[in-house]
């Protein structure tokens, strides 16, 4: 039977020549009901293809048309139905963000790789930690604080001088940015159940902002942080090229 293939590139105009390529050579299936979604870009594109795509059934498997590419593959326009046969799945949770502002209103948005909670102007934030209702830092001073999945534990979160999560590990990583007090505190190391409230002190002099996988949410007072085991993000890697041994990789480098 013949692979039903959808395509996806981003508006870059290597991107869109590689759709124009691939679209040539094996067709474009419309994403309902494609067996596979070829997603073609680079690391930001490949997360707005997953967000896009997650009520449908079809894996994602991402080509590098864009710069870091920690979340594609390499591209080829040759033996496409081949790899995409022989590639490894590896099952993404997402995390769960609600994020409440100064009007009282509450947005919900979902983070692939973190959460991030960042000042919004020149004055550091001020943040109080919650875990499992249980207040354990009643005031950290910083640039920001996020809140990162294993996937996206080398992204953000890695820059941020965090820690890099095996793909199979059952932890989040909390990772503080630029800390001024506690000064040289880095974060910690949550279970992956764990249930994280970020609340923002002296809001009106020091407004701080929030980022689901870069969707704003701006004027924040208080979010709060979950994994979302109820939605699965099916992604497709070629053998010897998955998460877990690019995490693995990526400690070496």
């Amino acid at each position: 039977m013949t692979l039903r293939i959808a395509f996806a590139a981003s508006n870059a105009p290597i991107a869109q020549a590689a759709h124009a390529a691939l679209t040539r050579a094996y067709g474009d299936h419309a994403e309902e009901g494609a067996d596979v979604i070829v997603a073609l870009g680079g690391d930001g594109f490949m997360l707005q293809t997953l967000h896009r795509t997650q009520a449908l059934e079809a894996p994602v498997y991402g080509m590098n048309c864009g710069t870091v590419g920690f979340l594609m593959n390499e591209y080829s326009e040759h033996n496409l139905a081949e790899r995409l046969a022989e590639a490894e799945e590896a099952v993404l949770n997402p995390l769960s963000m609600v994020a409440r502002t100064v009007d009282g209103s509450t947005h919900h948005e979902l983070a692939i790789n973190e959460v991030s909670l960042l000042r919004q102007g020149p004055q550091a934030a001020r943040l109080r930690i919650v875990v499992d209702g249980r207040v354990r830092m009643s005031e950290l001073v910083c640039d920001g604080a996020l809140v990162a999945t294993p996937a996206g534990s080398t992204a953000y979160n890695y820059s941020a001088h965090g820690p890099i999560l095996p793909i199979g590990a059952d932890v989040l990583a909390l990772t503080a940015m630029s800390a001024f007090r506690p000064r040289r505190w880095r974060g910690a190391l949550l279970p992956k159940d764990a249930e994280v409230r970020f609340e923002v002190l002296d809001g009106d002099k020091r407004p701080v902002m929030a980022e689901a996988d870069s969707r704003a949410v701006r004027d924040v007072v208080g979010v709060d942080i979950r994994s979302e085991p109820k939605v699965a993000h099916h992604v497709l890697f070629d053998p010897g090229h998955g998460l877990e041994e690019r995490l693995i990789r990526e400690q070496f480098v």
